[in-house]
């Protein structure tokens, strides 16, 4: 208000103003402080005036701030002295006859005094002797080992008689709410429905709240689906407020992650495309509830509603962007969101390039950057929205994406989904070198000096259900013992836009990954492979590799001979190569030269024979019968059909001769029970 202003200084009233002789004597007699005047509330200009004139007349006791050295110094002896009366008065005591100093009654004193007005408050708060029974109880039970079972029994009796119908009082206090959780825990299907009932209003405020966010997820993790039906639906209509929440925002993401069934996640995830949305989940009865099944497919919906799509796809990009703003990019919720935004854009559209920008946001964070794409590539549909910007993107986009991978390649591979990102930036990035040493020289541990260590690690790659194929796609391409028809259908995608956006061949590509990958795995094999055909995916990938691996027969014969050697030794052993299942289809194909093909009802083989069959001739001949006559009869088989024996098949085919007897009785077989093989054999001979 014009004319308003706050007073700057403090005026010193004439009787305040003495000398410095004075003023010391004062404070030795008295001990009182120079006054200093309080800010005043804003006065207008014409009382502001007539104060002021008026302050020395009145004797107000304001003093005045120090002017001079002399002035100063005598305000510091007089804060001086106060402190040390006030100290004084405050630690005052005696020395006992040990020469021990004890403090006068006056303090402890007041400290008991302290202590029971605080026992007193905590005593007149609602329900504090139940609170501090219930509380008791909880520091009993939660030592599950220390208390038998009857007396646990009886406890949990008790703590469930004290907190019906007043489980609401207990879960807003830090203290108490631990004593309902302790309850989910031992309780029965029908008490835990009753405090989710007693709850269910609340779920909401729970969820915000610093302490009750916790008592949200042990209700919904510890409850069955009818429990979860009474929980989820107390959050619809109010997801993108909870989604911005810092306290609610994780148990919501955990519950849609986690806990929600398909339905209801279509229903929270629809809230995301617009106010309307979360209008149509805030009633109970509606038109969407009564529909048969509500969808999240932002396509479907703007097919049914074109005219919305400007509309829609502005909310979710905002809404998007402002998590990503805050850094609140681990969000499962936020990924699927971001994955319908980006499948419904036009490729090099403003929408879409704005998106990919948005993507690489904080690359150049100080902190080290990278952060959503991290967190991205751990999700379902977080990594598709990762291959998808790495197929439309260009080869600048793709190195800086990469790059923010560096570190994470491994737990990578071992991930269901991140793995679909090491494969997407193989078969799309023209530069095999950079992507090659960026990926492979990770998996294969190249900068591990200790060999044993690499080895091992490297085994734990190959032997894993998602950690060997990258090593292996580029070897036995889109086979279905590798590759789940998920990961093919979105590499089926991915081809398809790489065409547009790479320009190195894809069979070219391809030669030049396997040709890096082929001279370590063919060592590995060489190394371990009696730890490698223990297992069915080692015995997978030895295949593999002895099979597809761009390799001459020289640089195959070490592997060769390793994988030939572990078949020595009495092939009617139990532990034997010969009596594993997956070690027997290893060797049959090893036998035959190469893989059976489906389309053209033939064997495909390599350019360069393996040369496996003469090999394993060589350390089984004198075992070759019981080799025919056991679960491995069809590697014998095998070698019989190929043509890589050369001049020791009429040797092979001497010694079955020889042992036809012990052949024609495996293939009336045992107890019922030909063997196959066998019967094949006799055929042949």
């Amino acid at each position: 208000m014009a004319g308003i202003k706050r007073r700057a200084d403090a005026k010193v009233a004439p009787a305040a103003q003495h000398t410095k002789k004075q003023k010391i004597v004062s404070n030795k007699t008295s001990s009182s402080k120079p006054t200093v005047a309080r800010p005043q509330e804003p006065a207008s200009s014409e009382d502001d005036d007539a104060d002021t004139a008026g302050s020395s007349s009145e004797g107000d006791p304001v003093a005045e701030e120090p002017t001079s050295a002399s002035e100063l110094e005598e305000v510091q002896d007089i804060k001086k002295s106060e402190r040390s009366t006030t100290n004084g008065s405050k630690q005052s005591g005696k020395v006992d006859g040990d020469g021990k100093f004890k403090l006068d009654g006056s303090s402890a004193e007041a400290h008991a005094k302290q202590r029971a007005l605080a026992k007193e408050r905590k005593a007149n708060k609602p329900n504090a002797d139940l609170i501090g029974r219930s509380k008791k109880i909880w520091e009993r039970l939660r030592r599950k080992s220390h208390v038998p079972l009857e007396e646990r029994k009886e406890l949990v009796a008790e703590l469930y008689a004290i907190i019906n119908g007043r489980v609401r009082d207990f879960v807003f206090k830090h203290d108490s709410v631990r004593v309902i959780q302790c309850a989910l825990k031992y309780a029965n299907k029908e008490q835990r429905l009753n405090i989710t009932r007693e709850l269910q209003a609340d779920m909401r405020a729970l969820a915000e709240s610093k302490y009750g966010k916790f008592m949200v997820a042990k209700i919904v993790m510890e409850g069955d689906q009818e429990i979860r039906n009474l929980v989820v639906p107390e959050f619809y209509g109010h997801i993108r407020r909870l989604i911005n929440h810092p306290e609610a925002a994780w148990i919501v993401d955990d519950i849609y992650r986690q806990v929600a069934s398909s339905e209801q996640k279509a229903i929270m995830l629809r809230e995301w495309y617009g106010a309307e949305f979360a209008l149509d989940n805030k009633i109970k009865e509606n038109a969407l509830k009564k529909s048969d099944k509500p969808t999240a497919e932002l396509k479907t919906i703007l097919e049914k509603s074109p005219e919305k799509r400007k509309v829609i796809m502005q909310y979710l990009y905002q809404l998007i962007n402002q998590l990503v703003q805050k850094k609140m990019t681990g969000f499962t919720m936020l990924h699927d969101a971001m994955y319908q935004y980006f499948i419904n854009t036009t490729a090099g559209s403003e929408e879409a390039n704005e998106f990919l920008e948005n993507l690489k946001s904080d690359l150049d964070d100080p902190s080290g950057g990278g952060d959503l794409l991290k967190n991205l590539a751990f999700t379902k549909n977080g990594s598709k929205v990762v291959c998808l910007a790495l197929a439309y993107g260009g080869a600048k986009d793709r190195k800086q994406i990469l790059r923010v991978y560096r570190e994470t390649i491994e737990p990578m591979a071992f991930d269901a989904h991140a793995y679909h990102v090491l494969l997407t930036a193989l078969e799309v990035t023209d530069d095999t070198k950079m992507s090659a040493k960026s990926i492979f020289g990770e998996l294969l541990f190249e900068d591990v000096k200790n060999e044993d260590e690499r080895d091992e690690r490297l085994i734990g790659v190959l032997t894993h259900r998602t950690g060997r194929i990258p090593l292996l796609y580029h070897l036995a391409g889109e086979a279905k013992w590798l590759v789940p028809t998920e990961t093919a259908m979105l590499m089926a995608e991915i081809y398809k836009i790489r065409e547009t956006t790479s320009k190195k061949a894809a069979d070219t590509r391809r030669s030049e990954l396997a040709t890096y990958l082929s001279k370590p795995l063919l060592a590995i094999v060489g190394r371990r492979a009696d730890e490698l055909c223990t297992t069915i995916p080692g015995c997978q990938a030895v295949a593999e590799i002895l099979l597809d691996s761009s390799a001459s027969s020289e640089e195959r014969s070490p592997a060769v001979t390793a994988v030939a050697a572990i078949c020595a030794g009495d092939a009617t052993g139990k532990e034997h190569m010969s009596h594993l299942p997956a070690a027997g289809k290893m060797l049959r194909s090893l036998c035959q030269g190469g893989k059976f093909d489906m389309e053209t009802k033939q064997i495909a083989k390599p350019e360069q024979p393996v040369g496996f069959a003469k090999e394993l001739y060589t350390v089984i001949k004198d075992q070759l019968v019981e080799w025919a006559t056991g679960p491995s009869s069809f590697v014998v088989v095998a070698m019989i059909e190929g043509d890589e024996l050369g001049d020791k098949k009429s040797d092979v085919l001497k010694t079955l001769k020889k042992g036809k007897k012990s052949i024609e009785k495996a293939a009336e077989g045992k107890d019922g029970k030909p063997n196959a093989g066998a019967k094949i054999l006799l055929e042949k001979l």
